[in-house]
């Protein structure tokens, strides 16, 4: 006798705050779900509105940027039962999805979650009392990430990075920092830490990362003057290897750990997630994306 196949509750989870948050995407998609044969729960997160997993809910579509999806992978490491996961970009960025983009038709994506099709291993980076899925930074670009606008966000999109960062010109920062990793401690002034390969649009300072890859790639700067801070940008920009950037430092590990006098702003998945001093370590649970 031939089995009906498992009816899929999808919760699909929306954030309004997303950089290209589309009520009428958000409708689509769960119309799609549903002639898919899964049975959709709607709900909403935000600045304001934390994740909330439904209890019948057996896989998670975040239809948002990294840091929605962020917010949500750790939600779903929460829950009682495993639950599995899948993005649909609309966000400002969305470099999960650069690393591992889908297919964007509704129906070819519902189809997709509904058969389990194109399963992957995820493992996330702990940072403090969360996780990041992408990257995370301490440097200009988490000052400007932490003064950033939100309304401004919302009008311009990425653009407001860009208006923050003028900011940080005049008031550039030259912290002291520690890293401490292996048995190893190196003194620098900003440093970067890619889970996934992408940062800040279609570049990589750490090209070798992969989300499936269970390894921290770090690059730390010696020294974070202006000028070697456009050298570090230029070489990603252009597809250097970092290794031949003056006073960069680069190496992978498992585990890191940041100190600062200063309470510095931790950039993780383009929010800011946590201030020094924090330990980073990578998960030994991967996060299950379809």
């Amino acid at each position: 006798m031939q089995q009906t196949p498992l009816r899929r509750t999808v919760q699909i989870i929306s954030n309004p705050a997303a950089g290209s948050h589309c009520v009428r995407k958000v409708a689509a998609l769960a119309a799609a779900l549903e002639r898919a044969g899964a049975q959709v729960i709607r709900s909403e997160c935000g600045p304001a509105n934390d994740v909330s997993i439904d209890a019948q809910a057996d896989h998670l579509c975040v239809v948002g940027g990294d840091g929605t999806a962020r917010h949500a992978a750790q939600a779903a490491a929460k829950s009682p039962h495993p639950i599995g996961m899948s993005l649909y970009p609309a966000g400002t960025i969305n470099l999960l999805h650069r690393e591992a983009p889908c297919e964007l038709d509704p129906d070819v994506f519902a189809r997709r979650i509904v058969t389990q099709a194109e399963q992957r291993n995820h493992f996330a980076a702990g940072l403090g009392d969360g996780f990041f899925l992408a990257c995370a930074s301490v440097g200009p670009d988490s000052a400007a990430v932490a003064a950033v606008s939100s309304k401004l966000k919302r009008r311009i999109g990425r653009l407001a990075y860009g208006v923050s960062f003028l900011g940080v010109l005049v008031n550039w920062p030259r912290p002291r920092i520690t890293l401490r990793t292996d048995g190893r401690s190196i003194a620098c002034e900003a440093f970067y830490v890619a889970k996934s390969r992408y940062f800040a649009g279609p570049w990589s300072f750490a090209p070798d990362a992969r989300g499936s890859d269970p390894l921290l790639h770090v690059v730390a700067l010696t020294k974070a003057s202006r000028w070697r801070y456009a050298r570090f940008l230029l070489a990603m920009l252009t597809g250097r290897p970092m290794k031949r950037v003056a006073g960069a430092v680069c190496f992978s590990c498992t585990e890191l750990h940041a100190d600062c006098d200063e309470p510095l702003p931790v950039q993780a998945d383009g929010d800011v997630a946590a201030r020094l001093p924090v330990s980073i370590m990578l998960r030994k649970e991967p996060i299950l994306f379809v």
